[in-house]
């Protein structure tokens, strides 16, 4: 692929925010992060592995989750009667109340079809998306290099930890003995935010509901990472490195939640710091980088992904 080496200049007032996903899917992901960064005053770049884009040169970088998959995995019929209850069935509600949360009951099944669809099923057992791990932790290396501000959502957050040599937990439902772990575009987890951190200024809040849409989530955190946000059982939500101006990670999905106002925090901080770089990545930059050894940590990440995928898929047999 020719890369244009051009230098532009750093975009003070709507600064350029690079977006990653797949090739393939992640379609619906991308528009609703692409506005969340519209609404919050960058300009949204799509990165996927066969479009390495930094024309017009990156100020800021979410690293976005996995590809969308096969939305009926992740509405399970409890989670979606709870949630249901709670945000119809409350009671001591002026009619205003009502109507913002009939609203929002509105939006989350809208949101649900989307998904369906639009997304591209990908099957348990699928190979894994090596070009896009290598894409991102390069992107990952040239931002912590030139102090760039960093998000990361769902398996992006996953992803940051393993740059800074941290481990993963590649199945946390032994942590849901008692209860199901639930999984759904619905905020239905609660997490606690560590106070005093980063993320709980950007928040506002130390306590939220959530979203949640995985299954790996941050075991050991990396070097100059802290863990700042958990469920009740302890399974990790959010970390920060408490070294770099600006990196975050989340495991829930912000852009999912636009309605709620701590979320679109989240992106507009990004663009704040993103405002005040003083250098960018530019294409020649990812050329160089993009031209490296994989890197040992993102290695074993995917060896370990891949036993994990062999071993469910021989369990199904």
């Amino acid at each position: 692929m020719a890369f244009i080496t051009k230098k532009f200049k750093i975009n003070r007032d709507r600064p350029t925010i690079g977006v990653t996903g797949p090739d393939r899917g992640g379609g619906v992901a991308w528009v609703f992060t692409s506005l969340a960064v519209l609404i919050a005053g960058g300009k949204p770049v799509r990165i996927t592995p066969s479009r390495p884009r930094t024309a017009d040169g990156l100020q800021g970088l979410i690293i976005g989750g996995g590809a969308d998959v096969d939305p009926t995995t992740y509405q399970q019929e409890n989670v979606i009667d709870e949630y249901l209850a709670r945000t119809i069935n409350e009671p001591n509600r002026n009619i205003f109340q009502r109507v913002g949360r009939f609203t929002r009951w509105l939006y989350y099944p809208a949101l649900f079809f989307a998904r369906k669809l639009f997304s591209r099923s990908r099957k348990h057992g699928s190979k894994l998306d090596r070009d896009r791990d290598h894409l991102e932790f390069q992107l990952i290396d040239q931002a912590v290099k030139k102090n760039l501000p960093v998000m990361g959502i769902c398996r992006g957050s996953q992803l940051l930890n393993v740059y800074f040599r941290g481990t993963l937990y590649q199945n946390i439902n032994t942590f849901y003995l008692e209860e199901p772990n639930p999984t759904s575009i619905f905020p239905v987890k609660t997490v606690n935010i560590k106070p005093g951190s980063k993320l709980a200024g950007v928040l506002g809040v130390h306590q939220l509901d959530v979203n949640a849409l995985h299954s790996q989530a941050v075991k050991e955190p990396g070097q100059d990472i802290d863990i700042v946000a958990r469920e009740p059982n302890d399974v990790v939500q959010g970390i920060e490195n408490v070294k770099q101006e600006y990196i975050v990670g989340v495991q829930w999905h912000p852009e999912y939640l636009p309605t709620h106002k701590s979320q679109r925090r989240l992106f507009q901080v990004l663009v704040q710091h993103a405002r005040q770089v003083e250098v960018q990545i530019e294409d020649d930059d990812m050329q160089e980088a993009l031209s490296s050894p994989r890197a040992e940590a993102l290695e074993e990440m995917e060896r370990q992904e891949e036993e994990m995928m062999m071993s469910e898929l021989n369990r199904n047999l």
